[in-house]
C-alpha cells in the first residue's frame, strides 16, 4: 500500500473548535507540514522573513495573486494574508501532508486552484450549542455573536460541498475522526477521485 502526501483544508463556523482540533491532530501526527503564510503587514520584533511569515509589499502580493501563486488569501484588519501554492507543494514533495485551517470560502477557492484538496468541515452539534460556546468565551459583544451565528448558518449551508464532515460534540472522538480521515486519504491517494468535481 502506498501513502501519498495530501493537502487538507479544515473549515467550520467560528467557535466550533477548529483550532483546538487541528492542534491536537498535530500533536498526534507530528509529521504534518506547517506552511508559512505570506502577509503585507510589517514584521514585528523578532519575526524573520520565511520563518514567521513571508513579508511582501502590496504590489508584490497583488502580482502574485495575478499570477495565481496563492492557494487562498484574505484581507484581515487592513492587511492581506495568504498561503502560497509553492509553499504547500514543497512540503508535499518532501512527503508531508499539509493542513490549512481556513474559512469555507477560502476552502472552496483552494479547490478551484488545487482540485485534489481534501475539504473537511467541522460542525457543531447544533447552532444552539455553538451559540452557548460563543457566549461562554466571553470575548464577543451581542452584535458580534449575532454576526458569527449568521455566518455559521451560511457556512453550514455550504458544508455539503466538503468531502468529510465531522461533528465536534466530543473532542477526543472528533480528534480520532480527523486523524482517521488524514490516514484514509493518504493511503493509495484516498477516495477523492469521485468527489473532487462537486464544487
Amino acid at each position: 500500500m502506498t501513502r501519498s502526501a495530501r493537502l487538507f483544508v479544515v473549515s467550520g463556523p467560528s467557535g466550533v473548535g477548529k483550532g483546538t482540533l487541528v492542534a491536537r491532530v498535530r500533536d498526534r501526527l507530528p509529521g504534518l507540514g506547517l506552511t508559512v503564510s505570506a502577509t503585507t503587514r510589517t514584521p514585528r520584533g523578532g519575526e524573520k522573513n520565511g520563518v514567521s511569515y513571508y513579508f511582501m509589499d502590496d504590489s508584490e502580493f497583488a502580482r502574485r495573486i495575478e499570477n495565481g501563486e496563492f492557494l487562498e488569501w484574505a484581507n484581515v484588519h487592513g492587511h492581506r494574508y495568504g498561503t502560497l501554492r509553492a509553499e504547500a507543494e514543497r512540503l508535499m514533495a518532501e512527503g508531508s501532508s499539509v493542513v490549512l485551517e481556513i474559512d469555507v470560502q477560502g476552502g472552496l477557492n483552494v479547490r478551484k486552484v488545487y482540485p485534489d484538496v481534501v475539504l473537511v468541515f467541522i460542525e457543531p452539534p447544533s447552532i444552539g450549542e455553538l451559540e452557548r460556546r460563543l457566549r461562554g468565551r466571553g470575548t464577543e459583544d451581542e452584535s458580534s455573536i449575532e454576526l458569527r451565528l449568521a455566518n455559521a448558518n451560511h457556512e453550514m449551508e455550504l458544508a455539503s460541498l466538503y468531502d468529510v464532515r465531522i461533528v465536534n460534540d466530543d473532542l477526543e472522538r472528533a480528534t480520532d475522526e480527523l486523524v482517521s480521515t488524514i490516514d484514509l486519504y493518504e493511503k493509495d491517494g484516498g477516495p477523492t477521485k469521485d468527489v473532487s468535481d462537486q464544487a
